[in-house]
């Protein structure tokens, strides 16, 4: 029995992530270190849910628009 795989990605890639925020592969892991972005290991590889990129982004918004 097949099933569907989602249309969106359940975890994104370090890459994936410095390609929607435009910054440098250094900046994304200084926002995981710093805990500003949220992410997860699965063996050696760091992933970042698309809910915590979003959240993310929501935040850097809001601390901003003040």
């Amino acid at each position: 029995m097949l099933t569907a795989l989602p249309s969106e990605p359940q975890a994104l890639t370090v890459p994936e992530v410095m390609t929607a925020l435009r910054l440098s592969r250094s900046k994304v892991y200084d926002l995981i270190r710093s805990r500003q972005l949220a992410s997860f290991t699965v063996g050696r590889a760091r992933r970042v849910a698309p809910d915590s990129l979003r959240a993310f982004i929501q935040e850097q918004i809001e601390e901003n628009a003040a």
